[in-house]
This record gives structure tokens, sequence and C-alpha cells, in this order.
């Protein structure tokens, strides 16, 4: 029995029925909890769906298929006196010009924020014709605040009305397809700016902001990227201007029923519909599934090889589409720099590749999600994980006349154009990368080039520098699934936010944060400004410092003698942003006394929500940041081992798609090269497949006798470094990632001709071609 979209058999019944019948006063809260484990009923977002299970709990209740326990918990009716709270708070007529608002932000809602809570029900109870009823399903909500005026009003959104018949039409949905895509649709089910507010242009800013918002927290909290958005607007009651101005576009009418009125028996006022598509595609990509039933997603317990382990469990509809996807992340990492017919290796394969990028599922963060769950997997096997966020630019200027869906990377208008990527790398403390953990990637709109200068008037949320929230939730996502493990989101001196500091501080349970600090900020209680106040502390203690080379600062490698200090230090908040409040962090400062002549002495003043008490706890998080340099090896694997920046698509979108084989690639490579050097005397197979090893080690040596032992992984990566020209000498230390990747290339034709000899003239030497243990790669 199909209930909600999940199977019920006569066993599971039978066992919810049991469960009640032991005990009698279990409450439906446990019971829902307990039955999602046998279901193994989780969400896009790997929560259980206790909800959509206490849902179907109660379907199964009135089908008469079990009995459940009487509910155990009354909710009280608010009382008069309740509801007049809000009044006393309401203010005389509010009439401005929109720039006289001062700075409008969205606030989240949730039941833990009883107050804002209390607040937002008060208001819709007694303002929204509405009311504050229970909202359908999934749901978020939001209060409108002015820093100068206080709060305007609010709104929210949850799930989708099941079936309408307008919507349903424009998309094209059948049964199937709306079956299966319906959670990609989104309502907005509440929208109200206070009686007294009386400000031009307000609700259809409000709308369009609200819009970019509840995309990012949708997805954060419900593993669900929205595709449409939907609303209702009653005839007679509203016109819906704010809605038309804010783009949205009529579809059509309801029949005047409600949600649970199945016979028409209860007439209800007739609504408009507007629609509003949150990608071009949109009707496109709703319609995925009519005809091919969506794949569930693909659980291997011991994959075959580092392509299974990081794509397999790929959510696509169609097996083919995972086959593709698996076959070409093979031939791009057996040849990283080769462009896309070359690494195919032959045409139907690379039309078929083509094909791929095309197809409407296969966005970036579709085929990268498989890999973040890997990524969560080695991450929980850590003490300690630095999740490092940067961004780069990737530039597509030698193709700008054939490829679409570019924006400008540099400082002038017409100057270089590309894509802006912002991802997330997971290091352990010894500097191994673990694996991508978030990764967003976007073209800059041309249209807003040059108008740098309003930024301060928008709230934080509609900059870009909230790319920052985006990767630090990520880390805070990661921290809440990995209990034993500590997660420190670390950023450079872009990353120094005071509204990102607010929310690490408030986010207890959340990831750990470290920034570089930009701006020299000024302290609480008149002590003056942040570098001031660590320089008159008192010496902590002195250490060397490795700093590898830079080469965009033309700076080598070399060690630091550094004079550390640190103190607990209480921030004010911006002048312009005063609402924010103060918050206490732990600051560190590290200043280099003897910098080599001709280079700048390191200084580095550190912010960070990890306590430090002492000069080894302050050691640590500069090592702690050292490690942010691992970033910026990968984006140059990624740039100059997997050539990105020549891949010749046609558009951005297809850009994308291959950008994200190309990075789980790129961080093979560079994973490769760092067990190498902490993890030296592994056996090979770990990470090289047995022909890839035995070819390698009958080329160097030039003999085809095999040890009776694989080679360590140090061994295997000297030998495949020399064929990238890595000479391997004692000054040579141990091999880069760039030696490696063009290794590797030579590898996979030196690996191919060995097979093809070892079949023909010696197949005792076969055994088996699949790494023993492929966790490592």
């Amino acid at each position: 029995m199909i209930v909600c979209g999940q199977t019920f058999s006569s066993s599971i019944l039978k066992r919810i029925q049991r469960t009640v019948d032991a005990d009698p006063n279990i409450s439906r809260l446990v019971l829902s909890r307990q039955t999602c484990k046998w279901l193994k009923w989780r969400g896009e977002n790997g929560t259980w769906k206790e909800m959509s299970c206490r849902v179907a709990l109660l379907k199964l209740h009135q089908r008469g298929k079990i009995c459940l326990p009487s509910p155990t918990r009354r909710f009280p009716v608010r009382g008069e006196k309740e509801r007049e709270c809000f009044l006393e708070r309401e203010k005389k007529e509010l009439s401005c010009d929109f720039k006289e608002t001062g700075l409008i932000e969205l606030v989240k809602v949730n039941g833990r924020q009883k107050e804002e809570s209390r607040l937002w029900n008060e208001m819709m109870e007694k303002h929204h014709y509405l009311k504050s009823s229970k909202l359908c399903g999934a749901q978020l909500r939001y209060l409108v605040k002015s820093s100068k005026h206080g709060c305007l009003g609010g709104l929210s959104f949850s799930s989708a009305a099941w079936r309408l018949k307008s919507r349903d039409q424009w998309i094209g949905w059948d049964e199937s397809s709306r079956r299966k895509n319906l959670g990609k649709v989104v309502c907005n089910s509440r929208f109200l700016i206070l009686p007294w507010v009386n400000i031009p242009n307000l609700a259809s800013h409000l709308l369009s902001m609200s819009i970019k918002r509840m995309k990012e927290d949708w997805l954060e909290q419900y593993g669900v990227s929205p595709i449409l958005l939907e609303t209702f607007v009653e005839r007679g009651r509203f016109k819906g201007t704010c809605y038309q101005a804010a783009n949205w576009m009529l579809a059509g009418e309801t029949r005047g029923r409600g949600r649970q009125d199945r016979e028409n028996a209860y007439m209800k006022t007739v609504k408009d519909v507007y629609l509003y598509p949150l990608r071009e595609d949109a009707q496109e990509r709703l319609r995925v599934g009519s005809k091919v039933i969506l794949e569930e997603p693909v659980l291997l317990a011991k994959p075959k090889d580092w392509a299974e382990e990081e794509f397999g469990g790929v959510r696509l509809k169609d097996k083919r589409l995972r086959n593709r996807l698996l076959v070409m992340a093979r031939d791009l990492g057996d040849r990283p720099q080769a462009n896309i017919p070359e690494a195919c290796g032959s045409r139907s394969k690379t039309k078929a590749a083509y094909r791929f990028f095309d197809h409407s599922e296969t966005t970036l963060e579709t085929l990268l999600l498989p890999h973040y769950e890997s990524t969560v997997k080695r991450i929980e096997k850590e003490a300690v994980v630095l999740a490092v966020q940067d961004t780069t630019s990737l530039n597509y200027s030698a193709h700008r006349n054939g490829t679409t869906g570019l924006g400008p990377i540099g400082s002038k208008k017409e100057g270089a154009v590309g894509l802006e990527l912002h991802d997330t790398l997971a290091f352990n403390v010894e500097g191994v990368p673990l694996g991508v953990l978030d990764a967003q990637c976007w073209a800059r709109n041309s249209e807003e080039f040059g108008k740098k200068h309003q930024r301060g008037k928008k709230p934080i949320e509609e900059k870009e520098s909230y790319k920052w929230f985006l990767s630090y939730k990520k880390a805070t996502a990661t921290q809440k699934r990995c209990a034993k493990t500590m997660v420190v989101s670390i950023g450079d001196r872009e990353a120094d936010i005071y509204e990102l500091f607010k929310l690490a501080v408030e986010e207890t349970s959340g990831a750990k944060l470290l920034v570089r600090a930009e701006h020299n900020r000024l302290l609480a209680d008149e002590q003056g400004h942040l570098w001031e106040a660590l320089r008159g502390q008192t010496l902590s203690g002195a250490q060397i410092l490795h700093v590898p080379r830079c080469r965009k600062l033309k700076r080598p490698a070399r060690e630091a003698h550094l004079e550390v200090r640190f103190a607990q230090v209480r921030l004010k908040p911006p002048k312009q942003r005063p609402e924010l409040g103060e918050l206490s962090v732990w600051a560190i400062l590290a200043e280099e006394t003897e910098a080599p002549e001709g280079q700048d002495p390191l200084t580095w003043m550190l912010l960070t929500t990890v306590e430090v008490h002492n000069f080894e706890q302050a050691l640590e998080k500069l090592e702690w940041y050292a490690k942010r340099w691992g970033i910026e090896t990968y984006h140059r694997t990624l740039k100059s081992g997997c050539k990105i920046e020549e891949r010749q698509l046609g558009n951005a979108e297809r850009i994308e798609s291959c950008l994200a084989i190309d990075m789980v690639v790129a961080w093979r490579v560079f994973r490769l090269t760092m067990l190498g050097r902490e993890m030296p005397n592994v056996p090979c197979t770990v990470f090289f497949e047995e022909a890839e090893w035995k070819a390698l080690h009958s080329y160097v040596h030039k003999d085809p006798k095999l040890p009776k032992e694989p080679p360590s992984l140090r061994e295997a990566n000297r030998m495949v470094a020399s064929l990238g020209g890595f000479l391997g000498r004692k000054s040579d230390g141990d091999p880069g990632t760039k030696s490696l990747w063009i290794g590797l290339q030579r590898l996979d034709d030196l690996s191919s001709m060995w097979v093809f000899m070892a079949r023909s003239f010696a197949p005792h030497l076969m055994t088996n071609f699949l790494s023993s243990n492929p966790g490592y790669g």
C-alpha cells in the first residue's frame, strides 16, 4: 500500500500495530520517528520525514489499517489578552519614500525564536484575512524589519497545492510527473504589509527579495531546490498589483474549493493563480519523469572504483545517464588534461558526452550530491575537519563569442568574461583533502557592473558576499550530521563580515568559524581598536611556521618566525548596523619578526569562535589557517591540471555540468599528492588499479618481471611523477600536483597497452583490475 509516496507493506503495518499494542501510551511523535527508521524514510537533506510519516499514519488509521493511540498533547487556544500583545506595539501611520525606510531585512522565524514566532502569529491573526492558521507541510516564515521603523510585515512559504488545474496545465503535468516533482513547487501562502505602513514599491521589492532568500533557505532546510513558485490572490479583495510588478504571471483561476474539499461541497471565493518560474527551463524540468520512473538513489556497499564511490549514488531519472556519468568520470580521470573528444576516445562517446551535458537533470548541484555524501563519510572519521572556502574566477574570454551565459570577471565591463566559482574543500588537520562540501557557480550580471557604491544599501542576502554564509550553513549542516567531529569553516580576509560572525556565535550547535581579519574593528567597553588592543597584550610565545610559496604574490616558501599574542575581544557592530549588537570572539595576532629581504613580513590577525586559552591553542589555530593554502593548490589543479578554462561547450550550463566532474577529478589528483606525503608506506593499491601499477613498474624499471608485493604509495607516486617530468633528486622533495596530473595522463596509455599485451602474450600476469580498497582514492 502506497501512502504519502511511501510503501507500507503488511509486515510494516503489523510491526506498527504490535508497537502500539505493547505500549498504548506511546506518543504519535515517537511512533512516527520509529516508523521512519524502519522504512529508512529520509528527506533530500538526510533528515527523517517525521511529519510526512505522521500524516501517513493518520491516513492508515482512518482507513482502518492500524489503530493509533489517542493524541497525548493538546494545544491551548490563545486568550484575548495574548492577542492584545501585538496591539500594544502598533504605531501611527508610516508614510515615507522607499529610500527613507533604511536597511530592510528578512528575519527567518523558527520555533525556537518564541518572541518572533509569537509576533508573526499575532500579526497574521490580527491583520491577514487568512489568519495564522497552520501552514501545510514544509514551511518557512519571515518577518520584514526596517533598521529605522522596526517591523513592517511578514510572509511565508509552504508546500504547494496537491492539484491545481491552471498550474498543472501550464507545466504540462501528467499524474506521474506531478507526483514526482510537486516537491519542487512552493506556495507563497502569506504576504502581509501592516495596514499603517504606506511605502510605495515596498511590496514588489519584498517579493523579489524574499524569492532569493527563500531559494537558499528551502534548499538548506529541506534539501530541495525550488523550481516554481505559486500564490493565490482573492478576487474582489486584491488586484494582485504587487505580484504583477514583481513579474509574477497570471496563470488562471481556482475552482473555489479548499485543500480538503474534494467533493466541492463548501464553495469558497474564486482566486487568481499567479506563478513565478525560478528557472528559464522550469516547465521542462518539472515535466521530467512523465514517462520514465525516477530512479532511487543507487546505494553501493562496495564501489568497484573511485568513480562509483564518488558518483555512484547520483539521483538521475534514467540509468543510462548514471552509466554515462561513470564512463565520463573515468575517462576524464584517466586523462585530466585532455579535451572532451580526446578524453572520450571515440566519436560516439563524444556525442554522448555532449548530450549528457545538455540534459536538463545534469546540473552542477545534482552531479556533486553523491560526492558531497562521500565527503561527509570521510569527515565522520576525523576529530577536526577544516572546511576551507574561497572564490576563484574561471576565464572564458578566449571563447566569449561562442559561449553564452557568461559574465564579467575583471575590473572592466568590457574586459574578461567567465564564471565565478565559490567552493568549500574539506581538509583534515594534516592537510589531506577529504572532498568538496559545497560549490556555488554563477555569472555576474553585466547590468550591475559599476554599481559597487550601491552595495551598502542592499541587505546581505542580495550581495555576492552572501556566498560565505551559504558555505558556512553547509558546514553547519555537516557538523550536525557528524556529532563527533569539530567542523571549522575557514575564510580569508574577504570573509571578515560582521553578520557572518553573528550567525556563527548564535548557531551554538553549528560549525566553528576561523577568519583572517580585514577590518580594524572598534571594540566595546572603550578598549580601542582590534590591532592596537592585541599588540598591547603580553607576548604569549614565538613559533616558526612553514609558509608555502605563493605564485600569485611571487613569494617563495620560507620559515616564518612569528610572535604570537591572543585575547578574547568584544566587537562593536558596524555604525550602519547597530541593531546587530555586540559579540565576543577570540583574536590571535601573529607577526613575523625576521622577514627575508624584499619580502613583506607576515602579519595575521585571526578571529575565531573556537576558544583560545593558552599558547598551544593559539598555535593550533594558526596551523589550521595555514592549511587554507591547500584550496589555492586545488584551484590551480582544477585550472591547469583539468584545463577547465579551455572547455568549449557553448553555454554556461554545460560548463557547470562538466565542472562538477572536473572538480572531483582535481580533488582526486590533489588527494593522491597529499596521501603520498602523509601516508607514504601504505600499498599503492589503495589508489591505483592493478593494471596501472604493474604497467607503471614495468615501464619505469624497463623490466617485465614484477615484484611479489605492490610498491608503496610514495614509490608509485614518484614513478608517476617521473612520467610528468619529476627528476626525483634529493633536493626536489616530494612531487607536486603538476607532475602527477601529467604523469597520470601518460599512465592511462601505458596501462591500456599493458592490458593488451598481457591478454595476448602473458595472461598469467592478470588477476583482477580493481583496486582492493578504493576508500583512499
